[in-house]
């Protein structure tokens, strides 16, 4: 066989492998695999979270009574080739277990059903439904080629990993071998035994092996879902799954659970929301001292952002989602990542970022700076009806009034703003544009005032409507407000002074029993006290 065929022949699986140069020899391996010490013990302590994190999961427990409940933390990503990205576990997963930053990849948590109040306990120890128990892949031996050869898993190539007994000392949930994730799903599923549900768009992987073992047993939720058929265990689960309109069980329950019992957040994921917007506030205080190199770079907007991405990487575990630098007419788009622009003195320019801290919760921060350091008459008139309408809305934002009034509080002074500038249509005035069948004021801040935030930059997005848009403000949510006006350059409707001019002021607040409080009020909001500050940060 000429050396041609031979290499034609070769997979295209096998020919990733061909710049490697990695020693195959019996020599090699015996000698790798020796003379070893004892490793050291990693020093796993119970996480701060362990009390927390079982009262998030007797919370989900007591939704889903009688069903398993998979819980993936999700795989590497691949970014190009046979590289990665950086992991991030999927936010359910970190939430109900405590597990930050790049840990466990292919974990899985399971919340096994058991006899009614025979459960985990809460933190105050009341029993919940449900027995979790994390399948993850532990350290391997040293005389396992894994720990040197498998460049994504092996101790050589990412680190040693924990075992078991430090996952199960850490999280306070019981650790088993990944293997045995197949077999324990598997355990009683059937029609007319335990109901198996798992968290879709996590793990392609565990989402197969899933719908398999379901279609081993015979039981195919979408078939039953459209037939409108319900087991007694459906009829059980469903009657603690909050009054869903929809009385049929599926993954689709288990997704908005998982969202819904984020709504109002704990003691200790408001600690970490103050330390991310703390994080944040420090980030946005570092590009203020880098704006004069902004300037004088051609894509200074680039400066913008790896300046408060870099803090972000230092003082967190990355930024929560991508940096927004978007300098002169570039505000006006409302997600403008490219941030290849130049930046002038004259303009304004809008920083949305947040820092996402090891715990991954992040802030969510916006506000719109004058590059010179001072705004212009034009600016300063814009920047204030913004201000004003994101004061209106933090009047609305109190306990007991709707998620949807924050909005409505800030549209309101909008409108009238647009009014008395004259900028709504003929024969419009602020109260027609404010009916359904009006909302002209619309064109120049097309998204919401308000979204949730949290683990996710918009948390609890799979929530109900009823709980969310139509939902009751309660102490211990937190969203931001934000509102905006963004006139384009090419905007015809609007005098020439005011296109090119973008501007958002963006806070996280945390709903009390008294009314709210801004988190990120440590970043000045006053036009005069924007001035003073940036003036202050440049010595």
């Amino acid at each position: 066989m000429s050396e041609n065929t031979t290499s034609s022949a070769q997979s295209i699986e096998e020919r990733g492998a061909n710049r490697s140069q990695r020693p195959l020899s019996r020599a090699f391996k015996d000698f790798v695999m020796s003379r070893w010490a004892p490793r050291a013990d990693l020093g796993a302590a119970p996480s701060r979270a362990v009390p927390f994190t079982a009262s998030r999961r007797a919370a989900l427990s007591a939704r889903l009574p009688g069903a398993r409940l998979v819980i993936p933390a999700g795989s590497l990503r691949t970014r190009s080739n046979d590289t990665d990205y950086r992991f991030r576990p999927h936010t359910a997963f970190a939430h109900l277990t405590g597990l930050g930053t790049d840990q466990e990849p292919d974990a899985v948590l399971v919340l096994h059903p058991v006899e009614e109040g025979t459960g985990d306990p809460d933190a105050d120890g009341t029993p919940s439904n449900h027995h979790a128990v994390l399948y993850v892949r532990p350290l391997a031996p040293r005389d396992n080629d894994e720990f040197f050869s498998d460049s994504r898993y092996g101790e050589f190539w990412v680190g040693a990993r924990p075992t078991l007994a430090d996952v199960g000392t850490l999280t306070g949930i019981e650790a088993r071998h990944v293997e045995e994730l197949k077999n324990a799903l598997a355990k009683d599923v059937g029609a007319d035994g335990v109901l198996l549900l798992v968290v879709t768009g996590a793990d392609e992987a565990v989402e197969t092996l899933v719908d398999a073992i379901r279609a081993e047993a015979g039981l195919d939720l979408a078939e039953r879902a459209e037939a409108g058929v319900t087991e007694a265990t459906e009829t059980e689960v469903t009657a603690a799954s909050s009054d869903s309109s929809d009385d049929t069980v599926n993954d689709a329950s288990l997704v908005e659970a998982v969202s819904e019992i984020r709504l109002v957040k704990d003691a200790l994921e408001i600690e970490h929301m103050r330390e991310a917007v703390a994080r944040t506030i420090e980030g946005f205080e570092a590009v203020v001292r880098a704006l004069p190199q902004a300037v004088a770079h051609r894509r200074g907007e680039r400066v913008i952002e790896t300046t408060f991405d870099a803090h972000a990487r230092l003082e967190g575990n990355a930024v929560g989602y991508e940096t927004i630098a978007a300098a002169g007419d570039h505000a006006t788009t409302l997600h403008w990542i490219r941030n290849d622009g130049e930046v002038r003195e004259g303009d304004l320019v809008l920083l949305d970022g947040g820092v996402e801290v090891d715990a991954l919760y992040t802030a969510d921060v916006t506000r719109t700076l004058p590059v010179s350091g001072e705004f212009s008459d034009v600016q300063r008139r814009i920047y204030q009806a913004v201000l004003d309408a994101a004061d209106a809305a933090f009047e609305a934002a109190v306990p007991g009034a709707r998620f949807r009034d924050v909005h409505a509080a800030a549209m309101v002074v909008i409108a009238q703003r647009l009014q008395e500038w004259g900028l709504l249509p003929d024969g419009v005035t602020a109260q027609v544009a404010l009916t359904p069948d009006g909302q002209q004021h619309r064109r120049w801040m097309v998204h919401g005032t308000s979204h949730h935030l949290g683990m996710d930059v918009h948390d609890c997005a799979q929530a109900r409507r009823d709980l969310y848009l139509d939902g009751v403000l309660t102490p211990g949510m937190v969203f931001t407000i934000e509102p905006g006006l963004y006139f384009k350059a090419d905007d015809l409707a609007v005098p020439e002074e005011y296109r090119g001019i973008g501007v958002r002021i963006e806070d996280d607040v945390l709903v009390t029993e008294s009314g709210n409080e801004n988190l990120s009020a440590g970043l000045p909001r006053r036009p005069e006290d924007v001035e003073a500050w940036m003036a202050g940060l440049r010595g």
